[in-house]
């Protein structure tokens, strides 16, 4: 029995006279997104709190930023159960007024998952939502699936149902709901989709269970982590402890064995036609000049990105094939493929290697091991880095002489470096035609567009792209060519983009951040809940909405399955994909900025021209924009 005169879980986590809060968990970020749902206010503050913990953090050592949020959302109007978690925050803000976390409202859980995960993926460092119980858990619906696919370091915590009933323990039921949301099993809601997934089922190791959930979420294949735990626990009075924070990193960068250095760069070297073929290798920005200095040194050698999440390679580089999803002309003609850190490097019923040629595959994930269906003909597999896979095949290459030797004498090489820079030159020229004006009608198409936008942006802007089937049509024009400047969803749970973009504002407040998303995908991102977020928090973020009137990804998934169906010489309404007339995109954000935010429609260039300096403009004056593009002719006839 624990002495009566111990303090309760909640009055730890707050303690004037401490310098530290003892209850603190150091777990390496920035800033920390939690919703917290009429659910278990002890633990958000314990994880919260744990931001200012003065030591080091667990993942990269160094001091742990005081720059904490805190997203609030209230579950049926009050928090009127949660007296405790009322108490701390207007304590906790009156008498810690710089260190203690800054309260943030956000008003839906799909929205705070996905700024989580934007910052996440920005940054790298973890990110954490806390939410209600079974119903909060499943609010946060496609952004889980986005998180894992993605990658995305995010710790998520729910509250369980009181088990009790009678007044057993401190923290037993006192409401209606308490029944209603008691399930069976609520782990199984999302832990097909986390690295890790657990139960708090006592107080004194709660710092341990979140320090090892923080671990599963850090280590490569980094992305979820799911902890649940009832009042009861929450409430339980315990004594202060610490923990060494050192002991709770995550597991470290894996290299590829000296055997597996040895044949990959011999193969590299001797091939004729040797592509590499990535999908989010640059998530770690250091990747990205590491395999720039790779193909530098293996003249001959071709990159193809295929669109995870992340820019991988940067598309001036004469060794650059751009972004294509799963089909190019090089896949079948290259007689060595490296597969470096992709999910799809080809899609075999539309494209596929040659018999006979090598493949290597390189991942922090080589097995896929969430996807029950999942291979390639690949001679080797290696769980590994590839940044640091990278540096050891030019390190291997640079330092034996027979193979340095025979990329530096050998003519053919040269003439193989001379052919990818005239065949770079073809394909950006080919890509400029795609933008040229229309002076039939005025109109403008997505690569103009984009080609345009790219011209109004500052050269640094970071982009968040969901334009799903228009998606290689805005890689081709705005070309990045700085690490951390593209980031894609990498999943295919629509709607990532609205948060995303607000977590990478906050994650880069001094950066300017775009969003480009489709018309479809924009209603998918609850834009109610982004917008009003935007501009109560002062996140300006530029919306380009690419605005075709309708769903085309069902037609083009339909027409690969049934080219010469009913279905192929059907209308967009006939098939119930189509948008027309369509609603104010720009509107509806404007009414969630409660008016504070620029909104335009462009329908002809000279109109695109206007907006869109207007709308960037807005943006680095610190108002958000909206600019809806009605692509290829269409008019701003809206629903209402």
């Amino acid at each position: 029995m624990i002495a009566a005169a111990a303090p309760p879980l909640q009055q730890l986590l707050y303690n004037k006279n401490n310098d530290k809060f003892s209850t603190s968990i150091d777990v390496s970020v920035d800033l920390f997104y939690i919703i917290y749902d009429c659910a278990n206010p002890s633990l958000a503050f314990l994880i919260v709190q744990g931001l200012n913990h003065s030591g080091e953090t667990c993942i990269n050592r160094h001091p742990v930023s005081q720059n904490v949020y805190c997203f609030v959302r209230l579950l049926r109007g009050n928090m009127g159960d949660h007296p405790s978690i009322i108490e701390a925050m207007v304590k906790g803000q009156k008498e810690r007024k710089q260190k203690f976390p800054r309260i943030i409202t956000c008003p839906n859980e799909m929205v705070a998952l996905s700024m989580a995960d934007g910052y996440a993926r920005y940054t790298s460092k973890p990110q954490c939502v806390i939410v209600h119980v079974d119903v909060g858990t499943q609010g946060l619906g496609a952004a889980v699936h986005n998180a894992s696919c993605g990658r995305a370091p995010v710790l998520i915590f729910a509250g369980l149902s009181p088990y009790t009933c009678e007044g057993e323990y401190r923290g037993s039921r006192t409401e209606y709901i308490h029944w209603i949301q008691d399930v069976p099993d609520q782990k199984q809601i999302v832990s097909q989709y986390c690295r890790y997934s657990g139960e708090l089922k006592a107080g004194r190791n709660i710092k341990q269970m979140v320090g090892r959930a923080l671990q599963f979420a850090t280590s490569a294949p980094a992305g979820p982590a799911y902890l649940i735990g009832p009042r009861e626990v929450m409430e339980e009075d315990i004594e202060p402890y610490e923990l060494e924070q050192a002991h709770w990193g995550a597991v470290g960068p894996a290299a590829l064995p000296e055997v597996a250095v040895q044949e990959i760069a011999e193969a590299l070297v001797g091939a004729k036609e040797p592509l590499l073929i990535t999908g989010y290798c640059g998530r770690n920005h250091n990747a990205v000049a590491a395999l720039v200095k790779l193909a530098d040194k293996v003249k001959g050698l071709r990159v193809l990105d295929t669109g995870g999440s992340d820019m991988c390679f940067p598309a001036d580089h004469p060794a650059s094939l751009g972004l294509r999803y799963g089909v190019h002309e090089r896949i079948p003609t290259a007689d060595l493929i490296i597969v470096a850190d992709c999910d799809v490097p080809w899609v075999p019923t539309l494209c596929k290697p040659s018999p006979g040629t090598r493949i290597f595959h390189l991942d922090s994930d080589p097995l896929k091991q969430q996807m029950p269906v999942f291979y390639i003909p690949a001679e080797a597999r290696y769980r590994c880095d590839t940044c640091t896979a990278f540096k050891q095949l030019h390190t291997y290459i640079t330092s034996t002489p027979s193979l340095s030797q025979t990329l530096s004498n050998n003519l053919a090489y040269n003439d193989r470096w001379s052919t990818l820079q005239k065949e770079h030159a073809q394909r950006l020229h080919s890509i400029k035609e795609l933008a040229q004006p229309n002076t039939k009608d005025n109109t403008f198409n997505t690569s103009y567009l984009i080609s345009r936008l790219r011209h109004h942006v500052p050269a640094d802007t970071i982009f968040a792209v969901e334009a799903v089937t228009l998606t290689t049509f805005v890689a081709d024009q705005l070309q990045p060519t700085i690490p951390g400047t593209w980031i894609n969803c990498g999943g295919g749970g629509l709607g990532w983009s609205g948060g995303a973009s607000l977590g990478i504002k906050l994650a880069a407040p001094k950066r300017f951040v775009c969003q480009i998303v489709g018309d479809g995908t924009f209603l998918f991102s609850v834009p109610g809940s982004v917008y009003w977020i935007s501009q109560r928090y002062n996140l300006p973020v530029l919306t380009i909405v690419l605005n075709n009137q309708g769903w085309n990804a069902p037609r083009r998934s339909l027409l690969l399955v049934h080219p010469d169906g009913e279905g192929s010489k059907a209308s967009n309404e006939d098939l119930n994909i189509s948008f027309a007339p369509s609603p104010d995109y720009a509107g509806i954000a404007k009414s969630a900025a409660g008016g504070r935010l620029w909104a335009g429609v462009a329908c002809t260039m000279e109109e695109l021209e206007q907006r869109l300096d207007d709308a960037v403009k807005s943006v680095q004056d610190g108002t958000g924009a909206v600019l809806d593009a009605h692509l290829d002719g269409g008019r701003s006839v809206f629903v209402g």
